[in-house]
């Protein structure tokens, strides 16, 4: 076991705990960050936030202060005893030991009632983007999601087309949220420190989205448009009829030879549409 100590505002906290690299498992270590990310959402006492990897339950603890109830999914069993005793003055917590990509959290959340539901984690950062499809997938209608993820994710989920990181997920993402890049966190606020620095991110669903014929078709349309970089939309998509993709490309100025990188989200819609 590794004893350390993680400043949580004006104390310093002990955790006695191992920390496992297969889990992603990197601990805040300064309260003024969890207070950032908490301040963030305005949840309210008649709200249930979920999170994922409660860890050293230093964003735990803040979460049930401001929600109706928080339910943590931790993956790592051998954390039990650290989060009880972190978490014994926080009765409204709910921990479900258990692997959260294999979870029903709409079955989950059942038990509970509240006004509004939150999703607010520092993911693993080595799972985010599955996690993000999960909570898309659900068709939970979150009033806010709130997300510490690697930055370079942060910047990949949040840029416009025709940058470099714009890839499929900034597509998916932007289709149903307006994504919001919050604020910076440099490696040294875990412990322990990893090799990358982070951010926090934030999802609010949109009011209107542009109407799509088939959802899981437009998913598929878009990643298989992005499935090799630096190939073309012919290349990339020459298992679809091309001859409708090249007329939909025409009317926004582009031929096959395009790049996915270099089309706005309106021009994937309006190519899954044409397609059914």
């Amino acid at each position: 076991m590794y004893l350390c100590y993680i400043l949580t505002g004006d104390f310093v906290e002990k955790y006695d705990v191992k920390f496992k690299k297969k889990f992603g498992q990197n601990f805040l270590r300064d309260n003024s960050v969890v207070l950032k990310i908490v301040n963030l959402c305005n949840i309210t006492k008649n709200d249930l936030v979920i999170e994922v990897g409660p860890g050293g339950a230093i964003l735990t603890r803040e979460l049930s202060k401001v929600a109706k109830n928080v339910l943590a999914y931790e993956i790592d069993e051998d954390l039990k005893n650290e989060l009880s005793k972190k978490l014994s003055q926080s009765e409204n917590v709910d921990v479900i030991y258990k692997d959260f990509l294999n979870s029903d959290i709409v079955s989950d959340i059942k038990k509970y009632d509240y006004d509004n539901v939150y999703f607010v984690s520092n993911v693993p950062y080595y799972i985010t983007t599955p996690i993000v499809m999960k909570l898309i997938n659900s068709d939970i209608k979150f009033k806010k999601i709130c997300m510490m993820v690697q930055k370079e994710v942060a910047d990949r989920f949040s840029t416009e087309a025709g940058n470099k990181s714009y890839g499929s997920i900034t597509v998916l993402l932007n289709y149903y949220f307006d994504v919001n890049y919050e604020f910076f966190v440099p490696r040294e606020e875990f412990i322990p420190a990893p090799n990358v620095d982070s951010a926090v991110i934030s999802f609010v669903e949109k009011d209107t989205k542009l109407e799509l014929k088939d959802k899981k078709f437009f998913e598929r349309l878009v990643r298989d448009s992005f499935q090799f970089k630096r190939k073309n939309i012919r290349n990339n998509l020459k298992q679809y009829d091309l001859d409708k993709i090249s007329l939909v490309l025409s009317k926004y100025g582009y031929d096959l030879s395009v790049r996915a990188e270099q089309l706005d989200i309106e021009i994937f819609v309006e190519l899954a549409n044409s397609l059914i």
